[in-house]
């Protein structure tokens, strides 16, 4: 299994949890991103910016994970149509800069339109380029015939980026109060949680599993195949509807 890098701080919730989501399917696939790009039709470095968070997957790419990952994709959709909406939003509030242009993937542009985009990148790194040159000359001209001067702009030195914040980790503190187990995560009653959820509500679910032996994986804050097959097995054992969502029947069952 990959060690994922940290998605962008800038990135919307909305498309984080999409990209969380997609992540965790290739992860349970155990295809590489070759092996991924020959299984769907879409290229490996086009899977890269999809699961760094780089670029918003198209539709019908999300799709073809969700079914090789032996998920039904109708949930993963209407994820992915939530996280479209919020990327629109996001890239038109952002004007196209020639960074954009150069990070364009033609893999990911549509069919009429490819040749002419991948003609604007040439000419975008053609441009690039020949400032570059140009000013490099001018940087040694100067070098050569006056006193060194500090350098600005584009070729300063930048100060290193901020770090990236982690995405949340959570910790199993059991402690029993009032006749209940609480977990240190959260102290609902009456959360409706289930596949697809996140958050502390989803950690507390999973640190209770734990704690009445029935294992969800790992404690991460992430309802996914692993704790809903956990709390069906729960359920099945408290002799609940085993219908794999935390009500308030199960969260009784859960802290009693």
């Amino acid at each position: 299994m990959p060690r994922w890098k940290v998605l962008p701080a800038q990135l919307d919730p909305r498309v984080r949890q999409l990209v969380v989501r997609l992540r965790r399917l290739k992860d349970h696939s155990g295809l590489s991103l070759r092996q991924l790009a020959a299984r769907t039709g879409y290229s490996p470095k086009s899977w890269e910016r999809y699961l760094s968070g780089g670029s918003l997957p198209p539709r019908e790419a999300v799709e073809a994970l969700a079914r090789i990952g032996g998920e039904d994709p109708t949930r993963l959709l209407a994820l992915h149509e939530v996280a479209a909406e919020a990327w629109g939003k996001e890239r038109a509030e952002q004007p196209e800069t020639a960074p954009e242009l150069l990070s364009a993937d033609p893999d990911e542009l549509p069919p009429p339109n490819r040749a002419l985009r991948v003609a604007i990148v040439a000419g975008a790194v053609a441009l690039v380029l020949a400032v570059s040159s140009a000013v490099l000359v001018a940087a040694r001209f100067m070098d050569d015939d006056g006193p060194a001067t500090p350098a600005t702009g584009p070729l300063a030195a930048t100060a290193p980026a901020s770090p990236t914040p982690a995405t949340p980790t959570y910790h199993c503190r059991d402690r029993r109060s009032d006749g209940r187990w609480y977990a240190g995560n959260s102290r609902t009653l009456n959360a409706t949680v289930g596949y697809g959820s996140s958050g502390p509500e989803v950690a507390e679910v999973q640190c209770l599993l734990r704690r009445a032996g029935v294992s969800p994986g790992g404690i991460d804050g992430m309802f996914g195949p692993l704790t809903r097959g956990a709390v069906v097995r729960f359920q099945k054992q408290a002799r609940l509807d085993a219908d794999g969502i935390v009500g308030p029947h199960t969260w009784k069952a859960l802290r009693g």
